[in-house]
């Protein structure tokens, strides 16, 4: 069970055990070591987000523009789809708590893309269900999404930063890449296994000794060493740790995981930083009510309120991501935060616009960006160019922090400046309307993930 843990300011050099009453892990590195250095690298002139005191980062699981925003005017939303034998297939509804998974691998995306044709999402599947990617949600399901989207602004250009599934997609938006200096050129590309096993296994310092995760060389495309999925990048958390910004990672439980990002961190794992990462998830629900916001947030949701597609799957997102506009709307941090509702990966599901290719692990398929902010444009579709680095290039940008700093996603990445008017007066708050959000118990979908 989590523990809601008071933020400490303490700088990069802490290394000591959190002294939370945990012992110390067995499989606990030497500390110090690999751990990489901060250095403001970039020549970007820095540009700071006024009046923005808090950016809070809700990362949804697994869904893409064309199945979430139908309808959304404006929006580049595909009706039709291309199967892989040339034949348009009109996209039908699919409710969120269709019981089945779509394969989203670093494989399956090669093969979905089809070298930019966008054919081969059925690909592989019996002919029986081939059409189970070509789906939409049921309009009743996401009208809270779209009520989001309608309010603020949303961008419809918005690309997964790596092209593969949860465990390295949360790596980047902590870290704008998935290396460090003990594993490049390599870059992990999958979910983490049990040992040369296909069974799945959760990612971070605290997994099973036995696990391991793929990488890949992106620039050549070969297959590079599998370690055990515990690095030390540099991470926007010591940046902001830098510029004494407190931050918070809301997960919904404990110990290692394919959304839990900091478990994976060796440095804020082994590290008096990790009581800033706080379970369960609606603690923050909680904390808010309390009067307390860090500086940055990043939300990581209970699996059955995830949006992640498969036999636990349900509808629960919409209210669970209202709750928490809601919650910040209805505060005192209303007029001075900047949240950003995106989603981890396409999860399989059809997309008609083929992402632009930086090499061969980046960019990935297209995502739904929903920016929220009393100074977001209203009704806003940004035509631009966006990525996991963005959201980390404005965070960046809000504390002070040159824009690129952490040399990953964030230097190649615009700053999402296009989605907001700094000069208007902030907006009022208006209630986003949405059923109640009742968690129920939570399980955790993420060793589902394929």
């Amino acid at each position: 069970m989590g523990t809601n843990r008071a933020l400490v300011g303490a700088g990069l050099a802490a290394v000591l055990w959190s002294c939370s009453g945990q012992s110390q892990s067995p499989m606990m590195p030497p500390l110090g070591a690999a751990q990489e250095s901060v250095a403001y690298s970039a020549a970007q002139p820095l540009r700071k987000r006024e009046p923005i005191r808090h950016v809070v980062i809700v990362f949804q699981e697994n869904r893409t523009p064309d199945y979430l925003f139908q309808g959304l005017p404006g929006a580049d939303i595909a009706k039709t789809a291309i199967d892989s034998q040339g034949n348009p297939v009109p996209l039908r509804p699919v409710s969120m708590a269709a019981g089945y998974d779509l394969a989203h691998g670093h494989d399956s995306f090669v093969t979905d893309y089809d070298d930019g044709k966008m054919d081969g999402f059925d690909r592989g599947l019996p002919q029986k269900l081939h059409l189970r990617p070509f789906g939409y949600a049921p309009p009743s399901e996401v009208k809270p999404y779209h009520e989001m989207a309608t309010q603020y602004a949303f961008a419809d250009h918005m690309f997964q930063s790596n092209e593969g599934p949860s465990f390295p997609a949360h790596l980047y938006i902590i870290s704008g890449r998935s290396t460090d200096k003990s594993l490049e050129p390599y870059f992990v590309a999958a979910n983490p296994h049990v040992g040369d096993t296909k069974a799945g296994a959760p990612g971070g310092c605290d997994a099973p000794k036995s696990t391991t995760v793929e990488t890949i060389d992106p620039l050549a495309g070969t297959a590079g060493p599998s370690p055990f999925p515990c690095f030390n990048p540099v991470v926007l958390s010591d940046l902001l740790d830098a510029k004494s910004v407190s931050w918070r990672y809301y997960q919904e439980q404990d110990g290692p995981g394919l959304w839990h990002a900091y478990d994976a961190v060796r440095h804020v794992r082994y590290g008096s930083e990790y009581q800033n990462v706080i379970w369960p998830s609606t603690t923050f629900l909680s904390d808010i009510a309390k009067g307390q916001l860090a500086g940055v947030t990043w939300i990581m949701p209970g699996g059955p309120w995830s949006d992640h597609a498969g036999k636990h799957g349900t509808a629960k997102g919409p209210s669970w991501v209202a709750a928490v506009v809601n919650a910040i709307g209805e505060s005192q941090y209303w007029n001075d935060t900047a949240i950003f509702v995106t989603w981890d990966d396409w999860g399989g599901w059809y997309d008609h616009v083929a992402p632009p290719i930086d090499n061969h692990y980046e960019l990935g398929f297209r995502v739904p960006l929903i920016v929220i902010s009393p100074y977001a444009r209203r009704g806003y579709i940004s035509k631009r160019q966006h990525e996991f680095g963005s959201i980390l290039a404005f965070t960046e940008e809000a504390f002070g922090i040159p824009k690129g700093s952490l040399g990953g996603a964030d230097q190649r990445a615009d700053d999402l400046m296009d989605a907001f008017d700094f000069t208007q007066k902030a907006r009022a708050f208006k209630h986003i309307d949405a059923p109640p959000f009742q968690p129920g118990a939570s399980a955790y979908l993420g060793e589902e993930d394929p």
